[in-house]
């Protein structure tokens, strides 16, 4: 019966020592290259071996677009209620107390005033990880908050969308901010004021049918999805395979609905260029 049995311990997993700490590598999702974390934030976030725009939040946007010690954040605290007490998985009240603590996010965007280039901006950044970046009450409020701030004082504002769309668990109210942020954009055009509109991956639903679409100047980061019904209710309304990069920035600047795709890494060069002209 000897023969049966193992004069060495087996080799497992666990034994073997592990020298990278937790948290120290990521794994790009598209071409699988394992990149320290720090030198993925050097490079902005942007996969140096296949130029994979990971996705990031208002915080790292706002680490690299400004000009250091110049942005100040507006509204921070403002946070959504639950109107009308809406239960899916879970109530909406529950839903939105849990995702401030995982995220210490208050809503799905960030806003608030700054200098990028020496010239002075004020600016919305959406936040994907809040409830997929869906659009509210709060998301529409703050835009037009931060919409008045550049009427007031005249500069330009920018806005960088991430979203799924609307909230639905807001109903009507979420939709009410489609007409109101346009309404104040509708505001801005008529002052003069350059609005630079910036989207990332993803950029759907409400958000595409209202402020997203609506710059003097659209600009997406590369292979960004861009549109505003799925793919799939695409195809089934009307009865045709769509073509290769379908709702792919590159596939919008072709047709005409973006004016540039910027790599992220140029992205600060590309808007410091487009306000200079614009200002």
């Amino acid at each position: 019966m000897g023969w049966f049995k193992r004069s060495k311990e087996n080799i497992s997993p666990d034994s073997i020592k592990r020298d990278i700490p937790d948290g120290q590598w990521v794994k790009c999702t598209k071409c699988d290259e394992i990149i320290h974390i720090k030198q993925l934030e050097m490079n902005r976030w942007v996969c140096y071996k296949c130029n994979f725009h990971f996705r990031i939040g208002s915080k790292e946007y706002f680490s690299f677009l400004f000009d250091e010690g110049t942005f100040k954040e507006t509204n921070r605290k403002m946070r959504s209620v639950d109107m009308l007490k809406f239960v899916d998985t879970k109530k909406y009240i529950d839903r939105i107390n849990s995702t401030i603590k995982q995220t210490n996010l208050y809503d799905a965007i960030r806003t608030g005033a700054g200098k990028i280039g020496g010239i002075k901006v004020s600016i919305a950044c959406m936040d994907f990880k809040f409830i997929g970046g869906s659009m509210g009450s709060v998301v529409g409020e703050k835009i037009a908050r931060a919409a008045k701030v550049s009427l007031d004082e005249k500069i330009p504002f920018i806005i960088i969308s991430q979203s799924g769309g609307a909230r639905m668990m807001e109903a009507a109210f979420s939709l009410m901010q489609l007409a109101k942020t346009s309404a104040y954009l509708a505001r801005l055009a008529e002052a003069k004021i350059p609005y630079i509109s910036i989207l990332t991956d993803p950029t759907t639903g409400g958000t595409t049918a209202s402020y997203a679409m609506l710059g003097d100047v659209i600009m997406a980061e590369p292979d960004a999805l861009i549109g505003f019904a799925g793919p799939r209710v695409i195809r089934e309304t009307i009865g045709k395979d769509l073509p290769a990069g379908f709702q792919r920035s590159e596939f919008q600047q072709e047709h005409g609905f973006v004016d540039f795709v910027v790599n992220r890494k140029e992205l600060r060069e590309k808007l410091i260029l487009v306000l200079e002209y614009l200002s």
